[in-house]
């Protein structure tokens, strides 16, 4: 009982970031289970209907092939001052004529969960061949693609890319079509309308690390281009993932919340 009633005073004071962190880092690593999301938490879609979403852990296109545990529905939740940098950050791309495009943002502990029960199961790569084409599957957890928890789960990082204005129509992904190395040239790889990052989101490969010498051209570009609309809105970006951006002074650097990926969490 005094465990729930700490986190939900933490919950409640949202104005100030410096009057969050004293009462997060208090309890270091808290696990917030309540099906209802703290109340600083908002959706994206309706904070700025202007920034595209693609999240794949609602679908079964990502790489366990089937909607994720927590994904109610396909939204990008967000604490309050994460969706307000990230308005900063949209504001910028409009200006350079794209508009951001996110993959996933709030993920749920049940997700995290989900996503170790898979690791754990060697038999189960029926998408290897798009997601992790050169990878053991069994190297996940050294490697550090999956691990117990996930920043994610504090509600201030997200995965995202740039589309170029217009955005042009993206195919829906068919269960069971053909699947493609996400190391593969952009014309080879899912059709994503995202700009070119060199390869697709969610790719188990060094090539996806930020800034991998073997991405050059306009592809290096593209990354850079991100990276400094990210870092200029106050997002850092975790060198292995050219789409991972955490921003610098989130509200719960020591919660890890499990409420599903829903409105009617918020």
């Amino acid at each position: 009982m005094m465990m729930k009633r700490a986190v939900a005073v933490i919950a409640c004071v949202t104005a100030m970031a410096s009057a969050l962190a004293a009462p997060a880092q208090a309890a270091s690593h808290r696990s917030a289970t309540d099906p209802v999301a703290a109340s600083g938490f908002v959706a994206v879609s309706l904070t700025n209907p202007s920034i595209l979403h693609d999240i794949r852990y609602a679908t079964a296109h990502n790489f366990i092939g089937r909607p994720i545990n927590g994904y109610a529905e396909p939204l990008c939740v967000l604490t309050k001052q994460a969706a307000a940098a990230l308005n900063a950050a949209q504001a910028a791309a409009l200006k350079r004529g794209y508009t951001l495009k996110v993959y996933d943002c709030y993920r749920p502990q049940r997700a995290v969960d989900h996503f170790i029960a898979w690791a754990e199961d060697l038999d189960d790569q029926s998408m290897k061949a798009e997601f992790y084409p050169t990878l053991d599957k069994s190297l996940l957890f050294e490697q550090g693609y999956i691990a117990s928890r996930s920043g994610h789960s504090r509600g201030s990082t997200l995965d995202l890319t740039l589309v170029k204005l217009p955005p042009k129509p993206q195919p829906a992904y068919r269960p069971g079509q053909p699947l493609t190395a996400c190391t593969a040239p952009a014309g080879r790889r899912f059709p994503d309308n995202s700009i070119d990052m060199g390869t697709g989101y969610d790719c188990f490969d060094t090539l996806a690390n930020t800034l991998d010498p073997r991405i050059t051209g306009a592809r290096h570009a593209n990354r850079l281009l991100l990276k400094t609309i990210m870092t200029n809105a106050g997002f850092t970006n975790f060198d292995l993932e050219w789409w991972h951006y955490t921003l610098n002074n989130e509200p719960y650097p020591d919660t890890y919340f499990d409420f599903p990926v829903a409105l009617s969490s918020l």
